[in-house]
């Protein structure tokens, strides 16, 4: 078992994509990147902490790779825009990757300069890279959001045409 740990937007997106693949046994929505220790969802929706609102990944690397799972996270999200995804605006919605070791680092290092120098987006990216400190748990009214809440607006506006756009529902 593998963690992979990105953010890319509302956690609740990123979520229910990595929750849909065959090799991922858990996905987490929460916080990390900052500077405050347990960290709420009142106060990263501040943008005072520093966090980034992100999903923790636990998969099978036999059944998908981390570069399978970072494939997914750039077609999940534009990694363009600095501190926003769509409406969502603030540092808590930056684009990052949180690598866990060396390995990770040094694939999501090539994929990012392989997206810009193939011009995959129409911009550079602004994806961070760092390494993963603490992450912390949103609390569980967030966990499996989109599973319990699906007709919801935002759900229904900003979640499920990912989620047809990426597995062609």
């Amino acid at each position: 078992m593998e963690v992979a740990v990105f953010a890319g937007g509302c956690f609740w997106c990123l979520e229910e994509i990595f929750r849909r693949l065959k090799g991922v046994n858990t996905v987490t929505s929460g916080y990390t990147g900052g500077h405050s220790s347990d960290p709420d969802y009142k106060a990263v929706c501040t943008g005072s902490t520093g966090h980034a609102e992100a999903v923790r990944i636990e998969f099978e690397p036999d059944t998908i790779s981390y570069q399978e799972l970072l494939n997914v996270f750039f077609a999940a999200h534009d990694p363009t825009t600095l501190n926003r995804q769509g409406a969502d605006v603030g540092s808590q919605y930056r684009s990052a990757i949180f690598f866990t070791n060396e390995l990770q680092k040094s694939v999501a290092e090539n994929t990012i300069a392989d997206l810009n120098r193939g011009q995959a987006f129409p911009k550079p990216l602004v994806t961070e890279l760092q390494r993963l400190a603490t992450f912390y748990p949103a609390e569980k009214y967030h966990q499996s959001y989109y599973q319990q809440h699906a007709n919801q607006p935002y759900c229904r506006a900003v979640i499920e045409p990912k989620l047809k756009k990426l597995f062609k529902d």
